[in-house]
């Protein structure tokens, strides 16, 4: 079991997220995150809680999202087990939240585009599936998160590179963040990015010679 996690195994009910490549990856970028005890955090779109119970090990308050009742449920079953504090909260990404404000975001939504991507994704779909671009969730997260954050503040996002890194970069920048492309890593494609590479291949999204994917985690942070 992946450092991060504690070495507690955790609860993943169907339908919620099993922690992955992304979601190490990820905790690979918020452990280099010098962040003092105490410092806010807010993790959206938790899932099993992996990354929340991470970040408040390291001392920090945390509170974490999820638009999925059993993912709440999860979490909340992984932070007792794992003996940590963490505030979890049911909601659609910063609904729960409006009106404060973080050092520290972490996201890892669903990203993978989707041949029907004109439908709202429903049952396990809804971990993996963005619309027929990948950034159903990530766009709202990069013109929603800033107004969240504190001066200094920093987002962490992990994503897959068919979703567009330079699209978040972009929409980041614009919002006045200064935003880059922190960690890279090339894996075996899962399940779901095998079973789609030739749509994937057909719209350009996949060259024809990739036989891996590559996720990427973008560090946005606001100016003091």
């Amino acid at each position: 079991m992946p450092g991060y996690l504690g070495g507690v195994s955790p609860l993943v009910p169907p339908g919620v997220y099993t922690p992955q490549e992304d979601t190490a990856l990820l905790a690979e970028a918020l452990s280099e995150e010098p962040l003092r005890p105490g410092a806010d955090v807010l993790d959206v779109g938790t899932g099993t809680g992996a990354l929340a119970l991470y970040a408040a090990r390291r001392g920090m308050r945390v509170t974490a999202v999820d638009v999925s009742w059993r993912a709440v449920g999860a979490a909340r079953i992984n932070a007792w087990l794992s003996g940590v504090r963490v505030r979890i909260r049911h909601g659609n990404l910063f609904d729960p939240v409006r009106g404060q404000t973080f050092d520290l975001m972490l996201a890892n939504p669903p990203y993978m585009p989707a041949p029907d991507g004109g439908s709202t994704p429903r049952g396990t779909a809804r971990a993996w599936d963005a619309g027929r671009d990948g950034r159903l969730v990530l766009d709202r997260i990069c013109r929603e998160a800033p107004a969240l954050l504190r001066p200094g503040g920093v987002l962490l996002i992990v994503h897959s590179a068919v979703s567009g890194p330079e699209r978040t970069l972009e929409l980041l920048r614009a919002a006045g963040l200064k935003s880059s492309v922190i960690r890279r890593r090339r894996i075996a494609f899962g399940p779901v990015l095998r079973e789609r590479q030739g749509w994937l291949r057909e719209r350009g999204l996949l060259s024809a010679a990739e036989d891996k994917e590559e996720l990427v985690v973008v560090r946005a942070e606001l100016p003091v």
